[in-house]
């Protein structure tokens, strides 16, 4: 056997690591049913409510050639349609409860269990009323454009920060989803959010599977969520990239 990572479960959820396992097995199946070779997802010796044994990593920097792995590899995974959005059990992103159903719609999918769901978590009485009033006064049209662009489901990895792609010195590995299925370009909205992964990954994946010409608003929209995750976990200091997020929101409902 390889070298053992263990993982402990530092959440208050029992199935946290048994979801993050499913996650991994998800993306290691897409990965191969897309004949990406170049993007791998370690082995899963173990797993129970409090430990995950996974193959351990011998991970350094990335570097162009596995950078442009990374954007090709995600680009294959992400062409290859699904029938429905969302997931067929409730999972985890981070530190949080992520919920999920099957949709027929993107949109509404989105608005409903990503926005609105995190929305409804805001403790702060003020910004939850000014937070839910956009979404009622802008959801519907909100999730009537993100339909229109949104052109089939993907599988994503769901939570694609830096701190969640590792390289070592051949490849990149993908580690700590929080999968379902929705539109690709949420997948792409995360990796900016905190830094990106630079001008090669990008260029690779547009190579093979261009962004929509609306990306940079759905970029916004996207990261949203994330946002309004950091600021319901973490505080204050992510309260401003929320108010963005809902602006874009609003803008482009009120155009669609």
């Amino acid at each position: 056997m390889a070298g053992v990572f263990t993982k402990q479960n530092s959440t208050e959820y029992a199935d946290a690591l048994i979801c993050e396992e499913e996650g991994l097995d998800s993306l290691r199946v897409a990965l191969r049913n897309a004949n990406v070779s170049g993007i791998r997802v370690p082995e899963v010796y173990a797993v129970s409510e409090t430990e995950l044994a996974i193959a351990a990593i011998d991970s350094g920097p990335a570097v162009p050639a596995t950078l442009e792995m990374l954007g090709e590899g995600l680009a294959h995974m992400h062409k290859a349609a699904r029938s429905r959005y969302g997931w067929d059990r409730n999972n985890y992103i981070g530190l949080s409860p992520q919920p999920n159903r099957w949709s027929a719609g993107w949109g509404e999918f989105f608005v409903r269990d990503r926005l609105a769901y995190q929305v409804s978590r805001i403790r702060e009485p003020s910004v939850l009323a000014v937070f839910h009033d956009i979404l009622s006064k802008h959801g519907e049209s909100l999730a009537e454009w993100l339909n229109e662009h949104c052109a089939h489901p993907s599988l994503l990895h769901g939570d694609l920060w830096s701190g969640n792609v590792l390289f070592d010195a051949k490849q990149p590995w993908l580690i700590d989803p929080a999968v379902y299925c929705g539109d690709r370009e949420a997948d792409l909205a995360m990796t900016e959010m905190f830094g990106g992964f630079g001008r090669r990954f990008y260029e690779a994946y547009d190579r093979i599977y261009p962004r929509s010409e609306v990306y940079l608003q759905k970029r916004d929209i996207y990261n949203l969520y994330h946002y309004l995750n950091h600021y319901n976990l973490f505080g204050s200091g992510y309260l401003d990239g929320c108010k963005r997020g809902f602006a874009m929101a609003k803008r482009v409902a009120e155009s669609a």
